[in-house]
This record gives C-alpha cells, sequence and structure tokens, in this order.
C-alpha cells in the first residue's frame, strides 16, 4: 500500500490507470473489533460511475466502490515466477493452439476464429492475441455469426494471471453477458526432469491414435474431425501402456520447437496409484528430448488435486489461468458445451484422475 510521509495511506491510483496492474486496500464490513480491511491485487479493467473492477489472476472480478477505497497503487505487471522455462503468454497460446489444431480457421484481424464440428471448446473458439480490427461489439458480432453458420455456440478463449494476457477482455465480455464456463491452469516446466521421473519401459509409441488408444481415451465414439484434431500439431506422438482389453494407460505429446506439451494422461481406474502417468510421461519426454526439445507444458484444472500434486513434484509450476467464455444467446452443443475440455481436449492425467483442457 502507499504510505504517505505521515504515515497515511493513500490511494494513488484513478480511472487513468485502467488496464494496468494494481494493489488495493477497501473497507468492508465492520466488525465487533471496528473497520476491517481486504486486499486485492490484479488488473484493474474498469473504473465507472465510482464502481472500480479488479480481474484477479484467476479470471473473477471483484467489484469495489470507490467510497471503499483506503489504499491503491498501480503495481509491476506480472510477479517474477521462481521456477520454470520463461516464457511469455502469446508465446505459450500459439504453441497450445498448434498442439491442438481445428479443421476450419479464419482471421479476424489478429483474432483466428476456429471450428472442428463441435470437439473440445479449444478447437472451437476463437483465439484473440490482438486486434480484431473491430470495435470489441462489432467484433464480437462477426464471431457469433460465424460460428452460428456452422451451427455452433461462439466461444472466446481468454488468459489472466501473465503479463500480456486478457484481463481487459475477460472484463468486456463479461460486461456484454458472455459467461465464463471454464477456467483452468497452463503450468510448465523443465523437460529433463520429467525424463528422469521413471523408467519408461514398457510404453509402446506411435504417430497416430490407434484403436488400442482411443479405447482408453475419455471421450468415445471419437469422429473423423476428432481424429484430425488429436493428430494435428508440429510433432504428434502416442504412447500407449498395453493391457487386458483397453491400455492400462495413454498420453499425448506434441513438439514444437523447445516445448513439449503433455495431454489426455488417462490411466485405468483398477491400476491408478502404480505410477503409470509418470511412466508414459517419461517416455513422450524423453522422444521431445531426443527431437530437441527443453522445456514442458499441460494444462489442469484448478479442482484436480491428484494431478497437480503430481506435476508439482516433477517441478511444473502455473503460467497463467485460461478461459472459455461462452455468447449469452449460444445456447448449448453436444461436445463444446455440455462437457467441459477435461482430458479430452487436452488434459494431463494423475494416477489419480485426468487433468484439465
Amino acid at each position: 500500500m502507499e504510505i504517505s510521509a505521515a504515515g497515511r495511506l493513500e490511494v494513488r491510483i484513478t480511472a487513468a490507470d485502467v488496464g494496468k496492474r494494481v494493489s488495493v486496500r477497501r473497507l468492508s464490513s465492520p466488525g465487533d473489533g471496528g473497520a476491517k480491511f481486504t486486499d486485492t491485487v490484479g488488473v484493474l479493467t474498469s473504473w465507472d460511475d465510482g464502481v472500480l473492477v479488479i480481474t484477479q489472476k484467476n479470471g473473477a472480478g471483484v467489484l469495489i466502490p470507490e467510497s471503499a477505497l483506503v489504499a491503491g497503487k498501480v503495481v509491476p505487471a506480472a510477479p517474477a515466477r521462481r521456477r520454470g522455462p520463461a516464457a511469455s503468454y502469446e508465446e505459450l497460446a500459439r504453441v497450445a493452439a498448434r498442439a491442438w489444431r481445428p479443421v476450419e480457421s479464419e482471421r479476424l484481424g489478429d483474432w483466428e476464429l476456429r471450428a472442428a464440428a463441435g470437439f473440445t471448446r479449444r478447437a472451437n473458439s476463437v483465439l484473440p492475441l490482438g486486434d480484431p480490427g473491430l470495435s470489441l461489439d462489432d467484433a464480437l458480432d462477426t464471431v457469433r455469426r460465424w460460428y452460428h453458420a456452422r451451427g455452433l455456440p461462439a466461444y472466446v478463449q481468454t488468459a489472466t494471471g501473465a503479463e500480456g494476457s486478457q484481463e481487459p477482455l475477460c472484463a468486456g465480455l463479461e460486461r456484454r453477458g458472455w459467461e465464463r464456463e471454464v477456467t483452468a491452469e497452463l503450468w510448465v516446466g523443465a523437460l529433463a526432469p520429467v525424463a528422469d521421473r521413471a523408467d519408461a519401459g514398457g510404453v509402446v509409441l506411435s504417430r497416430r491414435a490407434d484403436e488400442a488408444w482411443l479405447a482408453r481415451y475419455q471421450r468415445k465414439g471419437v469422429s473423423d474431425v476428432a481424429l484430425r484434431v488429436l493428430g494435428g500439431g508440429p510433432s504428434v506422438w502416442f504412447a500407449t501402456v498395453p493391457g487386458e482389453g483397453a491400455p492400462a494407460a495413454i498420453g499425448r505429446c506434441v513438439v514444437d520447437g523447445r516445448w513439449a506439451g503433455f495431454a489426455a494422461v488417462e490411466v485405468d481406474p483398477h491400476q491408478r496409484r502404480r505410477g503409470l502417468a509418470t511412466t508414459v510421461m517419461a517416455a513422450l519426454a524423453r522422444q521431445a528430448l531426443d527431437e530437441g526439445a527443453s522445456a514442458a507444458w499441460l494444462q489442469v484444472e484448478a479442482d484436480n488435486e491428484g494431478a497437480r500434486a503430481l506435476y508439482t513434484g516433477m517441478g511444473f509450476t502455473a503460467h497463467h489461468a485460461y478461459h472459455h467464455y461462452r455468447a449469452p444467446d449460444a445456447g448449448s452443443s453436444s461436445d463444446s458445451s455440455s462437457s467441459s475440455d477435461s482430458s479430452s481436449d487436452s488434459g494431463s492425467g494423475s494416477d489419480s484422475g485426468s487433468g484439465a483442457g
């Protein structure tokens, strides 16, 4: 908080600081012990009619009456991460997009409209990396028409919590009634420790998702479009641990320059807690190292404690949160909106369950 020479807390922010990362202290409900205060850190995304909106790292918007402000200041754009490979949000967003390609896309300025017949939100949503070349209202109208023409609900994928992420866009979508349906996190880590975690013997690597791999994949009845999405990417590998009937475990990895992206790591529920997820990831990591990768990324839901514990032990840390916003009149879709992107889209799973997409 800002403290003056006289020792008083001061508000050092104004409406001109919209778009900047701020730290504020506000007066909350008084209790038996007198006044109580609450601190909030995030991006100041609006200051209208005497109300501030601060979008936090997890994408949640906090409304604060101007009259409740006790102190406030502008703080650095993003806190320094303690470990993990350095990367900007835009770099990771583009790498993740190349690892999960749609079957159809179109540019709207710096935005990419993506469609894949409804198979997962990420392949059927807008990736907004820059200026669409139109006002936000006109851009969103174009987005809705584009997806409506394909019989799909309109989604926009955004991110928060990293330098260059999209807190102002999130706030703008929410003001226009777009609903945040999915929030997960993208984690990063060094690749070599993943490769060293386990003996990767017994894992079969393939360039395609064969029938055995698909038998363990969470999303059943995979269509030709889904197979195109699964098989798309710069260098795609599928890992299988054979079992009786369906495989005991599977995984997917996309190697893209220095990055290796892990996804769809799934384990037979009857064979969890045996280190199979670690074994699958180790085999894929060794292949990625052979192709020159040095860093890794994956996506996981906030409430998947098993997966988060596994990845923390491997040295992964959260880089940013990402969200899917649905247009207010988008309705529902059998793949895009009725199910989350967990595993079926890009998730990595632990021996206790699957992660996020």
